[in-house]
């Protein structure tokens, strides 16, 4: 093989180990291209003791040599910012995992049980939302319960009355929660 038909090969060597250095960095590659690395890195050790006659050959491999030193730079800052905690991906997942509530090990996400009449009527108020052309916005049913919990006193005080229903309703396109005593 001559130097021309070499330094094609590093060229796509280097294209291919670049490729596997950013799968590796998104997550999609659990290990550090390490074999990809080595074959490119033979390529680069190939041509440093024997002088190139030819200029542009020479051009081109040490151009090639300064991209791919250039880029083990870059990959090896990342790799002591992974090592190290600090990379953002990884610092992104951290916080979503501190993010995320520790439930009990049978209690549902959603309410005190599944078909429970909270969770029920958050069902209604959010399909309501998107009737009504409403974002998207997720409202937790404990916001709905809570703020329930804290109304049926009074509307049973004020109506004097032994039991509350609750209902959702739309009006002037947009969806309310109705409670109707019952006495």
């Amino acid at each position: 093989m001559g130097i021309q038909e070499d330094l094609l090969l590093f060229e796509e060597d280097l294209k291919k180990l670049i490729i596997e250095y950013e799968k590796y960095f998104l997550g999609l590659e659990k290990r550090e291209p390490l074999q990809q690395l080595a074959v490119v890195e033979r390529m680069v050790r190939k041509y440093m003791g024997p002088p190139i006659n030819n200029t542009m050959m020479k051009f081109k491999y040490n151009t090639l040599v300064g991209r791919f030193n250039t880029y083990k730079q870059n990959w090896n800052k990342i790799n002591i910012l992974i090592e190290n905690g600090k990379y953002s991906r990884d610092r992104f997942k951290m916080g979503l995992h501190q993010k995320l509530p520790v439930l009990p090990q049978n209690e549902p996400i959603f309410g005190k049980e599944p078909n429970d009449e909270m969770t029920q009527l958050h069902r209604q108020y959010m399909e309501a939302r998107k009737s009504c052309n409403l974002a998207d916005k997720e409202i937790p049913v404990d916001m709905i319960r809570n703020l329930v919990e804290k109304q049926k006193p009074l509307i049973m005080a004020k109506h004097k009355c032994s039991s509350i229903e609750f209902k959702v309703v739309i009006e002037d396109g947009a969806p309310k929660i109705k409670a109707i005593p019952h006495s």
